[in-house]
């Protein structure tokens, strides 16, 4: 059974860093097609915020964190990583880890097929 634990969440001031993690097992991980991080902020719909494939390492990211945000994955420690810096109030929502396994829309959440339970990001002003 594939697991997604997301880890590294708290709280920040406005401009700070922080490390988000993705441990993932139960399949091999270069399996995966695609490893996406999204994010739900309270009485909003999830959003896509980056994703990773790990056959070519190519990248994506949202138009709000290109820049600013940086994702990146270890494939001996099956471990997908988001690097947030110049971390703003609106950054703050639960932010969820997701596994494709199959072609899609990756910047769509119904493309993903496993997922954390998140991890909660707040940025104070």
């Amino acid at each position: 059974q594939v697991q997604l634990v997301e880890s590294g969440g708290g709280l920040v001031q406005a401009g700070g860093s922080l490390r988000l993690s993705c441990a993932a097992s139960g399949r091999t991980f270069s399996s995966y097609v695609m490893m996406g991080w999204f994010r739900q902020a309270p009485g909003k719909e999830r959003e896509f915020v980056a994703r990773i494939s790990w056959s070519g390492g190519s990248t994506d990211y949202a138009g709000s964190v290109k820049g600013r945000f940086t994702i990146s994955g270890d494939n001996a420690k099956n471990r997908v990583y988001l690097q947030m810096n110049s971390l703003v109030p609106e950054d703050t929502a639960v932010y969820f880890c997701a596994a494709a396994f199959a072609g899609g829309d990756y910047r769509n959440v119904g493309s993903y097929g496993y997922w954390g339970r998140g991890t909660q990001v707040t940025v104070s002003s």
